[in-house]
């Protein structure tokens, strides 16, 4: 999944960010509110982690604008800022939930968790293709019961893959959402992991899930060819 996080304080956006990497997201950060509204526009994020004291541009005019582009992506506000007519008038602009600072890494994961376990209403913590599943909550995936142990960017690929399951994604499309912005290699990073995930997927089962659309990029469906 990836998550855009908006915040100016170095100190607090190198926790976050860190803390996160290390839980298999895919990480964009923004130090200011321009900035900030920029990416969110341009990439499709799974969460918006929000800070509203922003320079440039303040946190609150950002949910405004991301509100406008009628974006249901959830955002979540944190601010120190703890006055009840700040969290109301938050969450009038269109906040999902709000963390005041100081915090808790831990806090904010598990409200995290929790606004992308809500997300849309057809989104589900479960995904299933044929007898694959993953567990966006637990982070586990397994295949015919059978647990597969995944590197932190061979899950992110695969639960992109399965979150589009029947759909051919492109290699650009595949970076895009599974790598973060600094990324600046090339886009056969995407066919490495792609076969070290299908070793790990397909391999040993008959019918195989992962498959290239040659000229194209990748899609996983119920009984594909290999």
């Amino acid at each position: 999944m990836r998550v855009l996080l908006v915040e100016d304080e170095a100190k607090v956006s190198n926790f976050v960010a860190r803390g996160l990497t290390a839980e298999r997201f895919a990480v964009d950060v923004a130090a200011d509110g321009k900035s900030g509204f920029e990416l969110a526009t341009t990439y499709q994020y799974d969460l918006i982690i929000l800070d509203l004291m922003l320079p440039v541009m303040d946190g609150s005019e950002v949910l405004r604008r991301i509100r406008r582009e009628n974006s249901s992506v959830p955002v979540l506000i944190l601010t120190a800022r703890d006055g009840v007519a700040d969290k109301v008038g938050t969450f009038e602009a269109g906040a999902d939930d709000y963390l005041t600072k100081p915090f808790a890494f831990a806090e904010l994961l598990v409200r995290a968790k929790a606004l992308l376990r809500r997300g849309p209403a057809t989104r589900s913590s479960v995904v299933r293709v044929d007898d694959l599943e993953l567990d966006r909550l637990s982070q586990q995936v397994k295949r015919a019961g059978r647990r597969i142990e995944l590197t932190l960017k061979e899950y992110a690929l695969l639960e992109y893959l399965m979150s589009n399951a029947g759909r051919v994604l492109s290699r650009t499309m595949i970076i895009e959402h599974v790598w973060d912005q600094s990324f600046d290699g090339i886009t056969n990073i995407v066919d490495v992991y792609v076969r070290h995930l299908r070793s790990k997927v397909d391999d040993g089962h008959e019918h195989k899930l992962i498959r290239t659309v040659r000229g194209v990029g990748y899609t996983i469906s119920s009984g594909a060819q290999s």
